[in-house]
């Protein structure tokens, strides 16, 4: 097989050259958008699922989705770490910036104009100064230094604006159960007005399974704010469907053996299915694809996806963190009670608390449910099961 011609794109929100199984968010997305060119209602939305469902490609494709119907979108990815707080501010500063400059051409309205002064006036607010884009600043809006406030006035500003034009405001967000609690807050809040007050404002984010009750624990009204999607593996022809394409496309093809062999070992997560195709057009001599080839590419395939998916994250576990992965991993996938980690390390529960604590903060383990913990990566358990005690 000619390697230049790998249809497959396995990689951290690249886009796939197939992308099934997601018509469903992708139709209650354009919703949204019919809606609100015809001026009536509607809710954000929020999409949750593990590692490697592609919840980023699809946010990715909203996104662009909302540009070419003439949206103001602006994009920002959640961190955890402690500098994540000025980091996110500064991104969504020269986000606001750049869309702006978009919007301001030599054709934009007077009436984005006026409003894009805001922005301005929001950035000096978040501390990011030294952002310019020929816009003058707004003297009496989002200057208050209280990000409530002002996140209100720029995205009451902006969105009216936009609103004669039957187009919207979008804060598309990745990773969003990791936004400072302030920030999200914040965020949360001013959907909750727009929504009340009929402007064009919506937030798109996407995170882990534990997304929707973080949301719910910053604001107790969020439940009511969003459509909620549960982001899981494809389904059977979905599946099928994203991993025979792209080789049909190229003039290559499968035999079923081989299809079932790649399909089984991928769990139909999207991600898996681009590693494993990507490693079966490389390892086969020819096409139609055999059997033994498809054993060969799982091989290869997880040997990339131990080396780079799954130690990324082990890495970041400390020793005595490592010790409650692995005492998880003999539950699989499934999760895990807390008590029956604590028991099979002959400690109280209690004692655990800050590694738990740990390792839902770098983004490892979430908790489905109290007393219930669980990994973010599906395969966790076997990678750490071939993994040498250290």
């Amino acid at each position: 097989m000619h390697l230049e011609l790998n249809p497959y794109n396995p990689g951290s929100g690249l886009p796939p050259r197939v992308m099934g199984g997601r018509q469903q968010e992708m139709d209650a997305f354009d919703l949204i958008v019919a809606r609100t060119k015809r001026d009536l209602p509607n809710r954000g939305m929020v999409l949750s699922g593990l590692r490697g469902v592609g919840k980023t490609v699809l946010l990715n494709y909203l996104r662009s989705h909302a540009d070419n119907h003439g949206w103001f979108t602006i994009w920002l990815e959640g961190k955890p770490e402690a500098q994540g707080f000025t980091e996110v501010r500064e991104k969504f500063a020269r986000e606001l910036t750049s869309a702006a400059r978009r919007y301001n051409g030599p054709s934009g309205k007077d009436r984005l104009r006026e409003a894009f002064g805001t922005i301005q006036s929001f950035n000096l607010a978040l501390g990011v100064p030294g952002i310019k884009a020929d816009i003058s600043v707004s003297a009496n809006r989002a200057n208050s230094g209280t990000i409530d406030i002002d996140l209100e006035e720029l995205v009451e500003d902006v969105s009216l604006a936009l609103k004669a034009d039957k187009s919207a405001f979008a804060i598309f967000i990745d990773e969003m159960q990791d936004l400072d609690q302030e920030l999200l807050s914040a965020l949360i809040t001013v959907q909750h007005a727009a929504g009340q007050r009929g402007w064009p404002f919506y937030i798109v984010g996407a995170g882990l399974p534990n997304l929707p009750t973080t949301l719910s624990e910053a604001r107790t009204y969020a439940e009511r704010l969003f459509t909620y999607r549960t982001i899981g593996p494809l389904a059977d022809t979905d599946a099928h469907y994203a991993l025979t394409r792209p080789a049909k496309e190229m003039g290559a093809e499968y035999s079923q053996d081989a299809l079932d062999v790649l399909l089984d070992a991928s769990g139909r997560y999207p991600y898996f299915i681009q590693e494993f195709g990507k490693a079966i057009w490389d390892a086969a001599p020819s096409t139609p694809f055999t059997e033994e080839d498809a054993e060969v590419a799982v091989s290869i395939g997880r040997s990339q996806l131990d080396a780079g998916f799954f130690s990324s994250r082990w890495g970041r576990a400390t020793r005595k963190e490592r010790g409650y992965l692995r005492a998880m991993a003999h539950d699989g996938d499934a999760g895990s009670s807390t008590s029956q980690i604590a028991e099979r390390l002959g400690v109280k529960v209690t004692a655990l608390g800050p590694a738990r604590a740990q390792l839902i903060n770098k983004g490892i383990i979430y908790s489905p449910k109290y007393g219930q913990v669980a990994f973010t990566v599906p395969g966790m358990s076997g990678f750490i099961l071939r993994q040498q005690e250290d």
